[in-house]
């Protein structure tokens, strides 16, 4: 589906339900190399953002191809909510999101505590935590940091390096791991 704010579903999405119906019938490719790994013909993502009310859930990738209009949205829905700043995501960070997402066969969405940071909000954020990065991948529109409810931590970790797509930050304590499409990396416990 597509994008919706508190109103419903968007005739996008109603053609997004038609399109979902393909992944039940979809070969996977479970051996694909690294990040590819468990993300199949057809790579779909499934987030909701507490912070502006809005979800997304929908189909991004087809046999070899990403759309782009729904790149566009998925871009506006990790926006900097602080800012409503927009910035191009690199579709590869989806690639692993969506990836460690099917490896822990949840159907739980994600949710997205922050995708694409302004550099006025990620040096705000720098100034009040030790945890983030003056060059953070946030910024470059390669990253994300989400939470699940079903699954722990750990587990979300351990699905994200098994995709050897980019960085995995493991944050325990305030419950959320980060997934990035840089170098291959781990950090935190």
């Amino acid at each position: 589906m597509a994008m919706t704010g508190k109103n419903g579903i968007t005739r996008r999405g109603l053609l997004g339900v038609f399109a979902a119906t393909a992944v039940v019938a979809a070969p996977t490719y479970s051996n694909a190399f690294g990040l590819l790994k468990g993300a199949g013909d057809i790579r779909r993502i499934r987030m909701y953002s507490g912070r502006t009310g809005e979800s997304i859930d929908t189909i991004y990738w087809i046999e070899g191809e990403y759309i782009p209009e729904v790149l566009k949205e998925i871009n506006h829905f990790m926006r900097d909510w602080r800012t409503d700043d927009t910035l191009k995501m690199d579709p590869r960070n989806f690639d692993v999101m969506a990836a460690a997402h099917r490896l822990m066969d949840v159907s739980e969405p994600y949710m997205l505590l922050s995708g694409y940071r302004s550099p006025a909000t990620n040096a705000m954020l720098r100034s009040n935590s030790r945890g983030v990065a003056k060059n953070s991948l946030h910024m470059k529109g390669q990253a994300a940091d989400l939470r699940l409810k079903s699954r722990s931590v750990g587990q979300m970790a351990k699905a994200a390096k098994a995709c050897s797509g980019g960085g995995v930050g493991t944050y325990s304590r305030s419950n959320f791991v980060h997934m990035d499409c840089g170098p291959v990396r781990t950090w935190g416990a």
